[in-house]
């Protein structure tokens, strides 16, 4: 049952720092990349899609996103789920690609920036303890398991939390680096 317990610890745990890993994703680092898009919509015949799923995105010159949809009748509704995103990329349309310039960033920019990803980790490191918190207190609950059982299990828990959050503190050391370099 111990086993069952730290199989699950460590599954919601990878999936929390998953989540963490997507949400970086979306913020700007100054440099044009495909994943800033990964947030926005875009309304495609009553349903809601990614943009990448609907259009073609690639990089142009390292500061140029260019989206070339695969129908050509999508290219305003791209366009207005670009402007409604908070993404602050003006979206340039020639007809038949969109282009988004990203502007380098300034340093109060990225000092922001970083604040942001402080922010997304210590939530990240909220989500482990909160399942730190659950597995715990169902290994409390486990009849199954003896009083030495269920120490040694609590004791694995904190090891996974440990390790989890250290992941998440390096994940968010590289990208902060890669926010301030220039």
């Amino acid at each position: 049952m111990m086993n069952l317990i730290l199989d699950e610890t460590k599954e919601k745990m990878e999936k929390a720092l998953n989540s963490f890993k997507s949400s970086l994703d979306t913020i700007r680092t100054g440099r044009a990349n495909a994943n800033l898009l990964n947030s926005v919509e875009v309304d495609y015949y009553g349903s809601m899609m990614p943009v990448n799923q609907i259009a073609s995105i690639s990089v142009q010159e390292g500061r140029t996103l260019v989206i070339k949809p695969f129908d050509s009748s999508s290219l305003k509704d791209i366009e207005k789920a670009i402007n409604k995103s908070n993404l602050g990329l003006p979206p340039q349309n020639d007809g038949t690609v969109i282009r988004l310039s990203v502007p380098s960033l300034t340093e109060e920019s990225r000092r922001n920036l970083c604040k942001e990803v402080s922010k997304l980790a210590e939530n990240a490191k909220v989500a482990l303890r909160n399942i730190r918190r659950d597995s715990n207190d169902q290994a409390k609950k486990e009849d199954s398991l003896t009083e030495d059982q269920e120490k040694q299990c609590l004791e694995k828990i904190q090891k996974l939390t440990d390790e989890y959050v250290k992941k998440v503190d390096q994940i968010a050391a590289e990208k902060e680096k890669d926010i301030m370099t220039v």
